[in-house]
Formats: C-alpha cells, sequence, structure tokens
C-alpha cells in the first residue's frame, strides 16, 4: 500500500479535525518562521554587533533571540498538544472499529485466527498507527515547510552558493528510498512475530492448569524463547538498517557544508558577501540539513507505520461468510424446519441432507457419537455457520433474512463450555441486559444456584474471577443454566448442561428446566440416558446425519444404534 492510499484510507478519520489540525497548522508556522529568523538574526549579529560594533544591538539581539524561541516554543507545544489530541482519539477510534469488526465476523474467521493474533491488531498495530496520525505527518508538514522556507532563504541570500550548498539533497534521497523498502519488509516481519509473542502468551495463560499438571514450564518457556528470539533479530535487523539513515544524511550535510565554506569563503575574501551574510547563509544551510535529516527518519520510520496500517485495514476490509438478514424476529418461535440443510467443512459433511421439525412445547434431544453432528444441528440454528445447502426455517421464513441479534436473542444457549466474564455473579447471570436482582435470584434459585450465591462474600454482586477461577466447575455450570433461565427466550438449547453436576443437583434441575420450559422449544444434547429419556423424540446422529428418531422406547425397539448408545448413556449415569 503506498503512502497515497494509505493517507486516503485515513482521511475519513482525520477530516473530523478541522480545528485541531488548524491549531497545528499555526504551531508549525510559527516553528518554521522562527526557524527561518534563528537564520536571519545571524547576519545583524555578524555585521551590526560585532563587526560594526553598534551599542544598541547588545539590547536588540538578545531580546529578538528571547522573543524568537518564545514563539518557537509556543508552536511546539500547540502542535505537541493537538497531534496528541488528534492520535488518541483516533486510535481509540480504530480500535473501537476492529474489535466491532471481530467481534460481528463468522465463527470460521474467529476459529482459524490465532486469539493473540487477533489481539495484537487491536493493540500493537494499532499503537503504532498512533505515530502515524498524531506525530509522523504533522511532523512531515513542519519539517517540510522549514526545509523549503530556509531553502528559500538561502536562494535569497546568494542564489549561487546556494547551488552549490544543496547540491547533496538529491545524492540523500536514492540511499534513504532503498533504505525505507528495506524497513516496509523488517515492520511487516517484527509484527508478525510480535503477534506471535502474544499467541503464545495467551496460551500459556489460558492453559495454566495444563502445563502446571504436566509439568511443561521448561517446555513451555523453550518454545516462548524461540519464537522472542526471532522477534529479537527481526528487530535488530530493523535497527541496523533505519540506524543507517541518521550517519547518511549527517555524512552528506557535511559535504554540503563543507562545499558551502569553501565556495563562501572565497566570495568572503573577494568583498562579494558580508561576514554576517556569510554567517546566515551558513546558519540557514545548517538548519535545513537537520529538518532534511528529520524527513529521512520519517521516511525511515513510516514503513513500520504503514505496515501496521495494512495489517488493520486487511481486518477491516475482511468480508464476512455470514450476511446479516433484515427482517427482526419479534414474536417467538413456534417452529423450526430444517430442509435437506448439508453444512461441510473442507469436504469433510458436518450434516447431510437434515430434514426435521420441532415445534413449540417439544423437547427433543440428540444423541450420537462425538463428531456425528450434534453440534452442527445447533450451530447452523444460530448461525455460526451457514449450510451449503438447504435452509432452516423459523416460523415458514429463512432464518437467514433475520437480523442476527433477533434471531440469537429467541436463544437461550448453554454450551458444554462454561463462560463466565470478570464481573459480578449478577451481571454474568443478566449478562448483556439491564440487571434485575429479583429476576436474577429466581433465575439462580431455578437452577439450584442461590445457595452458594448468597454464600459468597457480597452475595450476587461478588466479582468473578477471569474464567470464574473463584467458583467450582458445578457453580460455573450452574450460573450458566440461571443465565439461560433469566434470558426467556423461547427457544432453550442445552449442550449437555449439566454435565458437571451430581445426580441429585442435576434431578432438581431438570425439574425446574422441565416446568420452565413447558411452552417452548428445548433442544437438548446430552451425555446421561435420564436427561433424555423424557424427551418427546429423540434424533440419532452417525456421521452428520439422523440415521434414526422416535421416543426413547420406540428406539430401544427399532435401533440397534440406540441401543448401543442408551448403554453407554445408561454407564455414565
Amino acid at each position: 500500500m503506498k503512502f497515497s492510499k494509505t493517507y486516503k484510507r485515513y482521511w475519513p478519520y482525520i477530516k473530523g479535525y478541522k480545528f485541531q489540525f488548524f491549531m497545528v497548522l499555526v504551531g508549525i508556522l510559527l516553528t518554521v518562521t522562527a526557524t527561518a529568523l534563528t537564520a536571519h538574526i545571524m547576519k545583524p549579529l555578524m555585521d551590526d554587533m560585532f563587526i560594526s560594533k553598534k551599542s544598541e544591538m547588545l539590547y536588540i539581539i538578545p531580546s529578538l533571540l528571547i522573543l524568537i524561541y518564545v514563539f518557537k516554543s509556543i508552536g511546539r507545544y500547540l502542535q505537541a498538544i493537538f497531534n496528541t489530541y488528534i492520535g488518541l482519539h483516533i486510535i481509540s477510534i480504530l480500535r473501537e472499529e476492529l474489535l466491532s469488526k471481530m467481534i460481528y465476523m463468522d465463527m470460521k474467521y474467529l476459529h482459524t485466527n490465532r486469539s493473540g493474533e487477533l489481539i495484537s491488531r487491536i493493540t500493537n498495530d494499532v499503537a503504532r498507527i498512533q505515530y502515524f496520525v498524531s506525530t509522523m505527518m504533522p511532523e512531515l508538514v513542519r519539517e517540510s515547510l522549514t526545509v523549503v522556507a530556509l531553502v528559500g532563504y538561502v536562494i535569497y541570500l546568494n542564489p549561487l552558493l546556494a547551488f552549490w550548498a544543496l547540491i547533496a539533497i538529491p545524492a540523500a534521497v536514492l540511499p534513504l528510498l532503498q533504505i525505507t523498502k528495506r524497513l516496509k519488509r523488517l515492520a511487516h516481519r517484527s509484527q508478525e512475530k510480535n503477534a506471535d509473542i502474544v499467541s503464545r502468551l495467551t496460551d500459556i495463560f489460558n492453559n495454566s492448569e495444563a502445563i502446571k499438571a504436566n509439568s511443561t514450564e521448561l517446555f513451555e518457556l523453550n518454545r516462548f524463547h524461540e519464537v522472542n528470539e526471532t522477534f529479537f533479530r527481526i528487530n535488530m535487523k530493523s535497527s541496523y538498517t533505519s540506524e543507517l539513515v541518521s550517519p547518511i544524511s549527517e555524512i552528506i550535510a557535511a559535504i554540503g557544508l563543507a562545499a558551502v565554506i569553501f565556495v563562501g569563503g572565497h566570495y568572503v575574501y573577494e568583498g562579494s558577501m558580508t561576514v554576517g551574510e556569510f554567517t546566515a547563509f551558513l546558519t540557514a544551510v545548517g538548519l535545513v540539513f537537520q529538518p532534511l535529516k528529520g524527513v529521512s527518519n520519517i521516511l525511515g520510520r513510516i514503513q513500520d507505520a504503514q505496515a501496521a496500517s495494512e495489517r488493520v485495514f486487511q481486518v477491516l476490509d475482511q468480508p464476512n461468510e455470514i450476511i446479516d438478514g433484515t427482517k427482526l424476529l419479534n414474536e417467538s418461535v413456534e417452529q423450526i424446519t430444517y430442509e435437506n440443510v448439508v453444512l461441510k467443512f473442507n469436504n469433510h459433511y458436518a450434516l447431510k441432507n437434515i430434514n426435521f421439525t420441532i415445534v413449540k412445547g417439544q423437547t427433543i434431544a440428540l444423541v450420537g457419537q462425538s463428531g456425528g453432528g450434534k453440534s452442527s444441528f445447533i450451530n447452523v440454528l444460530l448461525r455460526f455457520f451457514d449450510p451449503q445447502s438447504g435452509q432452516i426455517l423459523i416460523n415458514g421464513h429463512n432464518i437467514q433474512d433475520y437480523t442476527q441479534h433477533s434471531l440469537r436473542s429467541q436463544i437461550a444457549l448453554v454450551s458444554q463450555r462454561v463462560y463466565i466474564f470478570h464481573d459480578t455473579l449478577a451481571a454474568n447471570v443478566a449478562y448483556g441486559q439491564e440487571i434485575d436482582e429479583a429476576k436474577v435470584k429466581n433465575a439462580l434459585r431455578m437452577a439450584d444456584a442461590l445457595d452458594f450465591a448468597e454464600s459468597l462474600a457480597e452475595g450476587i454482586n461478588t466479582v468473578m474471577q477471569e474464567f470464574g477461577t473463584n467458583l467450582s466447575g458445578g457453580q460455573r455450570q450452574r450460573i450458566a443454566i440461571a443465565r439461560a433461565i433469566y434470558k426467556n427466550s423461547s427457544v432453550l438449547v442445552l449442550d449437555e448442561a449439566t454435565s458437571a453436576l451430581d445426580n441429585e443437583t442435576e434431578q432438581k434441575i431438570q425439574d425446574a428446566l422441565e416446568r420452565f420450559s413447558k411452552n417452548k422449544i428445548t433442544i437438548l444434547i446430552a451425555h446421561r440416558l435420564s436427561t433424555i429419556q423424557n424427551a418427546d423424540q429423540i434424533l440419532v446422529f452417525k456421521q452428520g446425519e439422523i440415521i434414526a428418531s422416535g421416543s426413547h422406547n420406540e428406539l430401544l425397539v427399532t435401533s440397534q444404534e440406540y441401543q448401543r448408545l442408551s448403554r453407554t448413556l445408561s454407564e455414565n449415569h
């Protein structure tokens, strides 16, 4: 992505800060003017104060010098304050847009991209972009204007001498262009390796129990060392390259100054130029190379920001495979129909020709071996994935016509994996909704969780630790069930929702759920026979297909696969 294209991508963000950029421009003009005046004051300093020895200059020159630097300081302060405001505000917007994009992406995208990689885009890449939007562009404008102003001034003083002074500038550009190309490649690799570091750390901290249980601390440290060492080497290569900019610029600047001293000295000896004019010229030339060096450094560092920008915009431009519908599902779900639904992953059938209808008040159970298609049956209903062919109808309408938000608002899911957020217990139960304490307690009571909730230090207002580590597995599962009850949707999906509970607690919750779900559609995936045997209909899955369906008693007679599964389910009881 070229700089011009990068700038165009940022323009929608930048254009909202007209006043702030105006103040930055005021600061730049004050700084540039003060810098040019610093060179100009050298002429009266040498000719009038030192050579002609005009006494009033002893007061005028120091006063002017102080005034010049007051203007320069004000200019730099204005730039710094308003640049920081622009940069931080744009970065906060970009972070939110990135998270919004990622969180609304389809499950395939979220599963195939490592969490560390996604976190790195939001944190590391966006932080690198802050330099681009808040510092680099204003600095580039300021330093470029300073170069133009000082070049104009030296040409005004002596066009011929200016030619000898400025002939070195084009020579500085060519090697810098080669350096910036290499820096961009290294910046991409550096940012990828930084994402690897975040991913490794995420894996380590998310799996700390497994690491402790297997005594693999040293193994994980060694794996982290490899990634960290690679990151170090790439950054050192980048440093070796970027640090060439400054010495190359300084050597070329020294050559230019040497040419000025040599040629200008002759002019002074010949009398065609005063000492003051030569000093002002020499000062201006010296000042030209300082911002020129700044521009060179910016052009070197810009590659890092551009590489980060490309990674960020790659995410923002990523198309979503799940296209949102426009119709709102405001009424309760009366009927769900699967019509020839086919779902494939890498030519493997997760679901194959699924045809089934569920109506309000019905409880169906899904059984089968692991990988048989039970979870996929739920995933397509929630639109975590869309089938390659066939359709799912809710109340006679294709679910792809509904907005995902309104569809999922009608479905309460308790999955095998329990999600506990770093928030109060009440907020976890009422997740995403307004907290009604009476309603929270009622949901906890139905989930047989109120006693333990009220025994906590601050009751239902106790803050849960990350991943719910201050709770037992059974407690976490009961909170997840309470969350589904609190949501009170018209479809209840229980994916092995009571697997961590003892038989007595499970029976209590089953009785409560049975009363709670009388006028709802309930879909069960269970590991115990007691959970499913009272279901209105049981679907037997094998390799993505429904190979048998019926009540528990019917299937015991008609399906050998169910007979085998029921023995396994009985053993789990």
